[in-house]
């Protein structure tokens, strides 16, 4: 397994900043979310964690630089050290003194002294990080809620409930799901980022949506009654006898979500489409029609 920190592309010297911002990026990037099919994505993607949750945590990346662990966190065979010898069979030589290392004072309270003032973690709680996660939804379910499962770098997963009206760029904070504290401190936040992804059909207007609906010919010069998506269904419009390409119906709060409890409206443009196949009668009738050869739509 490889080394962590060539993993995280980050020195030995880093910060733990610097280490956390390492792993976000290789994780925004390889995440099997992002990669659906990708194996080799995969790997990378469980390799970065497998790193991250070594020298993401300050104690075990510490005992990883001291030989104490290895790459998978496992223990290192105990080595001896210098302390060993001055206590043990070897403390006859000249460096013995009854005390051992006691003249240089004992190193755990040196160093928990280092940590226990101003900005460090010492022996007091202290809660997790945040941890970050992208989601993206198609705009129908940001519309209308959704429940869908977050895939977690460690393994496990976060269920999330999508609440109805999620707008592109919101940020969903579930407490207490972020990563754990230290010395039984309070757990992190885990905070998704919604993206709502571009849709084949509606275009979003602030709380209105908008879409096009292709009409016959026929139904431009009669009218009648034609089918129309929503976002919440099927429902049928009404298609005034006459209409224009470009002409707009509106249905009154069929349109997204909006902070106050209620909805935007949804606006038909409509569009006439001709038969693919050109048909004999039309082009005859439309040779003949004498009205129509004088009227010109452009000449406003």
């Amino acid at each position: 397994m490889a080394n962590p920190y060539e993993t995280l592309g980050v020195s030995q010297d880093a910060t733990q900043k610097e280490i956390q911002s390492a792993y976000r990026k290789l994780a925004k990037k390889l995440h099997p979310d992002l990669n659906p099919g990708d194996a080799s994505a995969e790997e990378k993607f469980k390799a970065a964690s497998a790193a991250y949750a070594i020298l993401g945590d300050e104690d075990k990346r510490a005992r990883f630089d001291r030989h104490e662990i290895d790459e998978t966190g496992g223990e290192q065979g105990k080595r001896s050290y210098y302390r060993d010898y001055a206590s043990g069979e070897h403390s006859r030589s000249r460096y013995h003194n009854p005390g051992g290392f006691a003249d240089f004072g004992d190193r755990d309270d040196i160093f928990s002294s280092f940590f226990s003032g101003a900005g460090g973690r010492g022996t007091a709680p202290y809660p997790g990080d945040n941890t970050h996660y992208r989601l993206e939804l198609e705009l129908r379910e940001a519309a209308n809620g959704a429940k869908r499962t977050v895939s977690l770098p460690e393994g496990g997963t976060l269920e999330l409930k999508i609440p109805a009206g999620a707008r592109d760029g919101q940020i969903l904070r579930l407490r207490g799901k972020g990563a754990p504290g230290y010395n039984n401190g309070p757990a992190g936040d885990a905070l998704v980022e919604i993206h709502v992804l571009p849709d084949r059909q509606f275009s979003l207007e602030g709380d209105d949506v908008r879409i096009e609906l292709p009409i016959s010919l026929r139904e431009a010069v009669l009218g009648g009654k034609v089918e129309v998506a929503t976002l919440s269904g099927t429902v049928s419009v009404t298609v005034p006898p006459y209409s224009s390409t470009g002409r707009r119906l509106r249905l009154k709060g069929k349109g997204f979500p909006n902070k106050h409890g209620g909805h935007g409206d949804q606006y038909v443009v409509l569009k006439i489409a001709l038969p693919a196949t050109p048909d004999a009668e039309l082009t005859d009738f439309m040779t003949r029609w004498e009205a129509g050869k004088s009227h010109n739509p452009r000449g406003l």
